[in-house]
């Protein structure tokens, strides 16, 4: 042992920071992911509308209660809240071909994400 003045702290599972700042990411596999921030900016609804504007590209999730409305899971650990889209995804031709994710922002009633806006990619597909 090297000296008694580093202090080491051990890191536990699931004691990650939670992000105010509200993220949304679009899985390779059709889940629509956010954070509790962004659930929080939509309302912290129990189920939400998918929308889609195919002229500006933007997906967007709205509060509801309606029949068509998808339930919001809570995943494990809690920080982390989804929507299962893949057959919204594939109506819209949506890219699903990476992980992506967003910063949304608010228009009216509905929490948006510009596909065309700046995202970080996760697990590039290979040819």
């Amino acid at each position: 042992m090297r000296g008694d003045s580093m202090a080491f702290e051990v890191f536990k599972k699931g004691a990650s920071p939670r992000s105010k700042t509200p993220i949304v990411t679009i899985q390779r596999r059709g889940i629509i992911s956010m954070n509790n921030a962004a659930h929080q900016l939509l309302g912290s609804p129990s189920s939400v509308e998918l929308l889609f504007d195919s002229e500006r590209q933007f997906v967007a999730l709205r509060a509801s209660d309606e029949p068509h409305a998808y339930p919001v899971r809570q995943q494990k650990g809690g920080q982390t809240l989804s929507v299962s889209a893949t057959a919204f995804a594939q109506h819209f031709d949506i890219d699903l071909s990476v992980t992506r994710r967003y910063k949304p922002f608010k228009e009216g009633d509905v929490l948006c994400v510009d596909l065309q806006g700046e995202s970080m990619v996760f697990g590039k597909t290979s040819s």
